[in-house]
C-alpha cells in the first residue's frame, strides 16, 4: 500500500501545483484554459450536467479542483485522515472520468478510470504504516 500511497500522493500534489501555477489553465477561455477544456468535452461526457456546472464559474472550479488535488495528495502522503483523502481522490478521479476522459476509446486509454481504481484500496485500508494518523494512534494507546 505504501508505494501506491506515495505514487498517488506525489501525482496529486504535482497535478494541483501544476494547475495553480498555470495562468493559461486558470482562465475562463483561451488555449489551455479550463473553460476551453470544459467546452471541448461537454458533448462527449457521460454527465454533461457536471460540465455545465463547472462552466458556470470555470476559474473557480479550476481553483477548487487544484486545491482539492493538492490537499488529497498532501493528506495521502502524510497519512492524515488517509481514508478521507483517498475518498477525495477517488471522487476527483470519478468526476474527471465521467467528464474529461469519458470519450477515450478504448476506455482503458482514459487514465482517470485507472486512478479511480487505484484510490479504492486506500479508501478501504487507509494508511496503517508510516503515517501521522498511525503515530497519533500509537501515542493514544500508550497513554490509555
Amino acid at each position: 500500500m505504501l508505494p501506491l500511497r506515495i505514487f498517488l500522493g506525489v501525482t496529486f500534489v504535482y497535478a494541483g501545483l501544476d494547475k495553480l501555477t498555470d495562468s493559461a489553465f486558470l482562465s475562463a477561455s483561451g488555449p489551455g484554459s479550463i473553460g476551453d477544456l470544459m467546452h471541448g468535452v461537454r458533448d462527449t461526457s457521460a454527465v454533461p450536467a457536471l460540465v455545465d456546472l463547472a462552466l458556470k464559474a470555470p476559474v473557480g472550479f479550476a481553483v477548487v479542483l487544484a486545491v482539492g488535488e493538492l490537499l488529497v495528495g498532501l493528506g495521502t502522503l502524510a497519512g492524515v485522515w488517509a481514508r478521507l483523502a483517498a475518498a477525495g481522490g477517488a471522487l476527483i478521479s470519478l468526476s474527471l472520468w465521467l467528464t474529461v476522459s469519458w470519450s477515450a476509446t478504448p476506455y482503458y486509454y482514459g487514465n482517470d478510470l485507472v486512478y479511480l481504481m487505484a484510490w479504492l484500496p486506500l479508501v478501504m485500508a487507509g494508511a496503517p504504516y508510516l503515517s501521522l494518523s498511525e503515530l497519533r494512534s500509537r501515542r493514544s494507546r500508550r497513554t490509555a
